[in-house]
């Protein structure tokens, strides 16, 4: 199952693919710049969202042990706020 990030980032770097071109094709380099940010922005996307996958089949997968993370992190933070 493919994440809506995943989705929304390949979008957005294909994009960005696109201004980069046309910026450096033109000389417009405000273009070729916006193009890379969305081009970086667009991978940044793509892999959360493959890694919010990831986590969400794990989970499911192994409820009981992501129950026990979940504790565990609970635990954690509640004894060092505490100090």
């Amino acid at each position: 199952m493919v994440d809506e990030n995943e989705i929304e980032g390949a979008a957005q770097d294909l994009g960005g693919k696109v201004e980069d071109a046309l910026g450096g094709l033109t000389g417009d380099a405000e273009l070729q710049a916006e193009g890379k940010w969305n081009q970086a922005a667009g991978q940044a996307k793509k892999t959360f969202g493959a890694a919010a996958e990831e986590v969400r089949d794990s989970v499911k997968d192994q409820p009981l042990t992501a129950l026990a993370l979940v504790a565990g992190v609970a635990f954690v933070l509640g004894f060092l706020s505490r100090r």
